[in-house]
């Protein structure tokens, strides 16, 4: 009886958490309340496509060929915050792009959270730009949303970049993902990991290489935090989760037609670098390059070294990349 008064009351304890977290969280973050400590908010810009406002950063010349930067799942922009300008100097307009539910674009509840809904809602917002053809570069789950965007859109991509991107449905596996899934279950839990400091920095060190942990500081772990911090992030977390539908990427590989350049790290333990060697097989114009000493993220690990080999295989000729048969490049 004592143990069971006990978990009865360990029950009702969390259940009382759960319930103030629900009543207390603030509906949405606001962009004035929260410009002054965004990285390069002097950069942002918003624009409203097909009912949804959307935030995004630009640098270089606007005359420049257009290079559209794809964060992954529950990252934002900021991702971007070192290659993007460095990417805008070597003579690219760079439009790092907050998908629809993280970063500070707006988190609509009738959004339905997938990649290919994302990746229709990038081509209108490249079509409200005015922009017809686009080198796209991918990261993680927002590579998933380049390779679909190609798909459907071949036309709009001229080159393709893809970072340690997902191509099936393998993440749903992972524990969290499994038990987000479950209803009632993903609710009560996400607000509590999204505004984790410590679960953020655990998973910060499972996502970068170990060389690479002195990244982890606390102004990055506040600034993945902070525009997610509020209900509707929490929603757009859970809802993409659930919503993970990209088996169809890795069936189509073959389909595309585009140059493209695979980046990994050779120490990515969230997705397999095995997703890689899949892609550099299906996509015939493909080059492969492997980093060492590098985590799921090159682009903020390596920055230097990502925006080189970007840069090169931005500027070699259209379509000189030819059916591809070599192994993958490992760069030191």
């Amino acid at each position: 009886m004592k143990k069971r008064n006990i978990a009865i009351a360990i029950g009702g304890a969390a259940g009382a958490a759960v319930a103030v977290k629900m009543l207390t969280r603030a509906r949405t973050v606001e962009w004035d309340s929260v410009a002054d400590k965004v990285i390069h908010s002097d950069r942002s810009r918003f624009i409203t496509v097909d009912g949804i406002r959307l935030h995004y950063q630009e640098f270089g010349e606007p005359t420049a060929p257009v290079m559209l930067l794809i964060h992954g799942y529950t990252a934002s922009a900021y991702v971007w915050k070192t290659t993007a300008p460095m990417l805008g100097r070597a003579g690219y307009r760079v439009i790092a792009l907050d998908l629809v539910g993280f970063g500070y674009s707006e988190k609509p509840r009738w959004f339905d959270y997938t990649i290919q809904s994302q990746s229709h809602l990038i081509s209108r917002f490249l079509n409200r730009l005015g922009i017809g053809r686009a080198i796209v570069v991918g990261s993680s789950y927002g590579g998933a949303v380049a390779l679909n965007l190609t798909l459907d859109n071949p036309g709009i991509v001229d080159k393709l970049v893809l970072v340690d991107a997902v191509i099936n449905d393998r993440p749903k596996k992972h524990p969290l993902l499994r038990l987000a899934s479950l209803p009632g279950v993903g609710e009560a839990m996400t607000p509590f990991l999204i505004d984790s400091k410590a679960f953020l920095r655990m998973r910060m060190q499972g996502t970068l290489a170990k060389a690479n942990h002195h990244l982890i500081t606390d102004d990055r772990i506040e600034s993945i935090r902070r525009p997610l911090h509020a209900a509707d992030g929490h929603h757009a977390v859970l809802a993409t989760s659930r919503n993970w539908h990209a088996d169809r990427i890795e069936r189509d590989l073959e389909l595309i037609d585009q140059p493209t350049l695979i980046i990994w790290g050779d120490q990515d333990t969230v997705i397999p670098i095995g997703n890689g060697y899949k892609l550099h097989k299906g996509i015939l114009k493909s080059r492969f390059v492997i980093l060492k000493d590098c985590g799921h993220v090159p682009q903020e690990e390596r920055p230097e070294l990502f925006t080189e080999l970007v840069t090169e295989f931005c500027r070699s000729a259209k379509g000189s990349i030819a059916a591809s048969t070599d192994e993958a490049k490992l760069v030191v």
